[in-house]
């Protein structure tokens, strides 16, 4: 029966490590692995994560099961950052179960939308590869329509078109912020409009905020998927800690859902909970458990915090060196400046993203898509140049 099976192709950005790993030159650039790195390029354990896992080692009396749900101190440690400290359970319309990473909390919430009936999800693209992945998998369709303009900004008719085009049957799919892989958001008077637009047409949303503090700051990073919620009786909200707490290997994520009431909220979590049991039975503990004391904590929460805000601040020093490059070469480096988080897309062909790999040692992915953070006061220079130099 196995020989059934047909060879796959390998993952591209996997591939791409091993031809940089390959590279013998000293000035190599690394743009292709979504993971932050510091401007030596290190991509270092939080400070605040190492003192809570210190804290856990010396108190954690026991690795009994948990259950599918997981963690729940860790999922409700959580909620005031993502939801508002006001009012983080909309009034006990919010709860939430554990997931390994960002992925499982995607995975989880498309499985939960097609046994409700969602037949079909709406997405911008480009996106994450992995959502049309899932979607495949799992068994929905997807149906594109136009992230962003040429000019580098969201395209709102794009979207105003497809939400009009819904039927009573379908989803949207939408990234909270600093979108991947484009690093191109809503503003907020677009996110105002987008949930006035949901809410009249009636369809789910599935919000996946995957890079929250990572663009303009907790609060401000919320506001779009806020604002939905504040309009819609019900959603499913995908959230991973991989990234602003740098647990990338740990799997560190949350589903949340926001129904009618408290009853629907504990229905659909059943759902999910039985769902969770048949893909993975319980998610790893060890993240989870090391967030929730980070979060217990308030010094280790000012911590965190701290170096969240220094890898932002990173990030839009290596975005605003770009935006200010201008035109280089055939590419407007100046939307970049206004673009968030790790990722961006540069303008390029195939042949001349070979060509920055052959001629200059720049290693991205085919697409174009960048990670930022692989950029340094260093090599920032040199990668303007190439780009400037293979579109000339």
């Amino acid at each position: 029966m196995l020989n059934n099976l047909k060879q796959q192709p390998a993952d591209a950005l996997l591939a791409l490590i091993k031809l940089h790993n390959a590279d013998p030159r000293e000035d190599k650039i690394d743009l292709g692995v979504g993971v932050y790195r510091t401007d030596t390029g290190a991509t270092p354990v939080f400070e605040s994560v190492k003192a809570a896992e210190k804290l856990l080692l010396d108190t954690q009396d026991s690795k009994a099961y948990l259950g599918p749900e997981g963690d729940m101190g860790f999922v409700h440690a959580l909620m005031p950052y993502v939801f508002g400290a006001a009012n983080p359970t909309m009034d006990g319309r919010i709860d939430g179960m554990q997931a390994p990473g960002g992925t499982g909390a995607v995975r989880l919430a498309v499985a939960l939308a097609k046994k409700a009936g969602v037949g079909r999800i709406l997405m911008g693209t480009p996106s994450w590869p992995n959502h049309a992945q899932i979607a495949a998998d799992v068994g929905v369709e997807i149906k594109g329509f136009n992230h962003a303009t040429k000019a580098g900004v969201a395209d709102m008719d794009s979207l105003r078109e497809a939400i009009a085009g819904a039927e009573a049957t379908d989803a949207i799919m939408l990234h909270g912020c600093c979108h991947n892989p484009t690093g191109i958001d809503y503003t907020d008077a677009e996110w105002d409009e987008i949930a006035g637009l949901i809410k009249a047409k009636g369809i789910l949303p599935i919000l996946d905020l995957a890079y929250q503090g990572l663009g303009q700051g907790m609060e401000e990073d919320a506001y779009g998927i806020r604002r939905v919620l504040a309009e819609v009786p019900e959603a499913l909200i995908a959230y991973s800690c991989d990234k602003n707490f740098g647990y990338y290997r740990d799997r560190v994520g949350a589903l949340y859902v926001l129904a009618q009431n408290a009853d629907a909220v504990n229905i659909v979590l059943s759902n999910g909970a039985t769902l969770a049991r048949a893909a993975w039975s319980m998610p790893p503990d060890h993240g989870g458990a090391v967030v929730r004391l980070i979060l217990s904590d308030a010094g280790l929460t000012a911590s965190w915090l701290n170096e969240l805000d220094v890898m932002r601040a990173r990030m839009n020093e290596v975005r605003a060196k770009l935006g200010g490059a201008g035109v280089q070469g055939s590419v407007d480096f100046a939307p970049f400046g206004t673009q968030n988080g790790l990722f961006s897309i540069v303008p390029l062909n195939g042949d001349q993203v070979l060509a920055m790999r052959e001629k200059h040692g720049v290693y991205m992915a085919g697409s174009g898509r960048i990670n930022v953070a692989g950029l340094t006061m260093g090599n920032i220079d040199k990668f303007i140049a190439a780009v400037a130099d293979v579109t000339a």
